[in-house]
């Protein structure tokens, strides 16, 4: 019977080998690692779109800021239909994410990979990211896939929950 301080040869060897596959097989695996860089274009003045950029970095997005006065003419290059136009527009894997979209929805998106241009949040619903309102109850509201000429719900939210 082996003495449990001084341990088998075989068990010192089991050990050291799963130690050693343990470390080969290890890699960092940050969040913000397995993300895309996003790019988010807004006004300057709007203090709700800062308020959404810290909620994605939160979530482990790496961004960059573009701040311009007039973010219309993106909008109409990448492909945002008028009725989807919110107060800042990012880009991010090959997509655009208009509004205020909660970060889940786009890991979603990035995992999913759908056949779209990309995500929306109309208009500025109380409680989605960036537009939290103490005291006030978050409204419920849809994050839009769309393409060209298409629209669908991509997922519904109540706040920052998944309804």
């Amino acid at each position: 019977m082996a003495n449990p301080l001084h341990p088998s040869r075989r068990g010192l060897m089991i050990g050291a080998a799963a130690f050693a596959a343990s470390i080969l097989s290890w890699r960092p695996s940050s969040a913000a690692e397995a993300l895309p860089r996003m790019i988010v274009t807004r006004d300057p003045n709007c203090g709700c779109c800062g308020a959404w950029v810290t909620h994605v970095k939160a979530a482990g997005f790496s961004v960059e800021v573009v701040e311009i006065p007039d973010v219309t003419p993106l909008k109409v290059k990448l492909g945002v239909p008028d009725a989807l136009a919110s107060c800042h527009t990012a880009e991010i894997g090959g997509y655009v994410v208009e509004g205020h979209v909660p970060a889940e929805a786009i890991k979603r998106l990035l995992a999913e990979r759908p056949q779209a241009k990309g995500l929306a949040v109309p208009g500025m619903p109380v409680g989605s990211p960036g537009m939290e309102v103490s005291g006030q109850a978050p409204d419920t509201y849809d994050v839009v896939l769309f393409a060209s000429g298409e629209q669908r719900s991509f997922a519904r939210y109540r706040g920052l929950q998944r309804v």
